[in-house]
């Protein structure tokens, strides 16, 4: 059996998808640190963004989709934040069972405050870097989802 050998560009991508790896995990480390206060995770904080971030209230499928997550786990999260009042359910006039998630006030200040302390940790987070570097570097990363996508959909196609 031949074993497939990696092209440079592949090489190059897998050393940084370990570090995108090793990333990922110290981002989500330092939200949890810079919003536990608030008594939010990352996670928490990210729903509650996708939630501020549609244009309507969506069900948690929906908010899922957006976040490229599993909507059991949304779900979950999203069913601590309506015992704790930061989200609240409505009635869905299109789909019986699949109810809205919409944003309380007590959610909107707690978004808010983690907003809040997010733009002095981001500016410190981005020192050294031009806005061309991170365009560059965002433009890399939404290729690298459209390709993912692309193998994704052609998998479940097969």
């Amino acid at each position: 059996m031949t074993k497939t050998k990696r092209t440079p560009a592949g090489e190059h991508l897998t050393r940084a998808i370990l570090d995108f790896f090793r990333l990922n995990s110290g981002l989500l480390t330092a939200g949890d640190r810079l919003v536990e206060e608030l008594g939010l995770t990352s996670a928490r904080w990210q729903i509650l963004g996708a939630i501020t971030a549609a244009e309507r209230p969506q069900p948690v499928a929906w908010i899922a989709r957006d976040l490229g997550a599993y909507r059991q786990n949304v779900q979950r999260i999203v069913n601590d934040l309506a015992e704790e009042g930061l989200v609240s359910f409505e009635s869905n006039p299109h789909h019986r069972r699949a109810q809205l998630v919409v944003l309380t006030n007590k959610g909107k200040q707690a978004f808010d405050a983690a907003m809040s302390l997010q733009a002095p940790w981001v500016n410190r987070l981005s020192e050294g870097l031009t806005v061309e570097e991170i365009e560059a570097a965002h433009r890399v990363l939404m290729r690298l989802q459209e390709n993912l996508d692309d193998m994704t959909d052609n998998d479940m196609s097969a």
